[in-house]
């Protein structure tokens, strides 16, 4: 594999990752806001697919074919990270597909040296080439991955990518309350 070829499997692996966080939950569980400042699974869903529609659209003059009303000039604050009642769970699944869908169309359509415009970052940043922002959004999937982890972690203890993960210890309820309660001890030792 090439450089590029290389960045985006790992932007693939990471989509693919969020996605399954939602896989087996309620409509409930998916949508509810579980931290202070209402981060939720499927709000995250939604946040890194305009994400990558914007990374990959606007910045290289490839706009999405469709409009997207949370991403309009006059939507709330935080539209993105959220989803209403009235937009359903396929929908936002639906709207990552294409979006990634999009944006792998134009990281196939350009070199890694390819430049585009940021807009919205301040003047000095703005010039980007293809290879910086296949970086910054694959840091901005893992990064959300990683919180999708742990949110559904907290809603039915479910770690890794899958059931028995490779790289997660097999350990019953009890051997991880023990694992955690040493961890505990050490922290307040510390």
């Amino acid at each position: 594999m090439n450089d590029k070829e290389i960045l985006h499997d790992y932007l693939r692996r990471g989509r693919d990752s969020l996605l399954l966080k939602v896989e087996g939950l309620s409509d409930y569980d998916t949508r509810r806001p579980l931290t202070p400042t209402g981060t939720n699974l499927l709000g995250l869903i939604k946040h890194v697919a305009s994400v990558q529609l914007d990374y990959f659209g606007v910045t290289f003059a490839r706009p999405a074919d469709r409009a997207v009303p949370w991403l309009a000039e006059d939507a709330a604050d935080d539209a993105d990270m959220w989803v209403p009642a009235a937009e359903s769970r396929s929908e936002i699944i639906e709207f990552h597909h294409y979006s990634a869908a999009h944006s792998d169309a134009t990281i196939d359509a350009l070199a890694l040296d390819a430049v585009g415009e940021v807009p919205w970052w301040q003047p000095e940043k703005r010039h980007v080439t293809l290879h910086q922002i296949l970086v910054h959004v694959i840091a901005e999937t893992a990064r959300h991955a990683g919180h999708a982890d742990i949110l559904r972690e907290g809603i039915d203890g479910e770690v890794g990518l899958r059931a028995a993960d490779p790289n997660v210890p097999a350990r019953s309820v009890e051997e991880w309350a023990a694992y955690r309660a040493l961890i505990e001890a050490e922290a307040r030792r510390a």
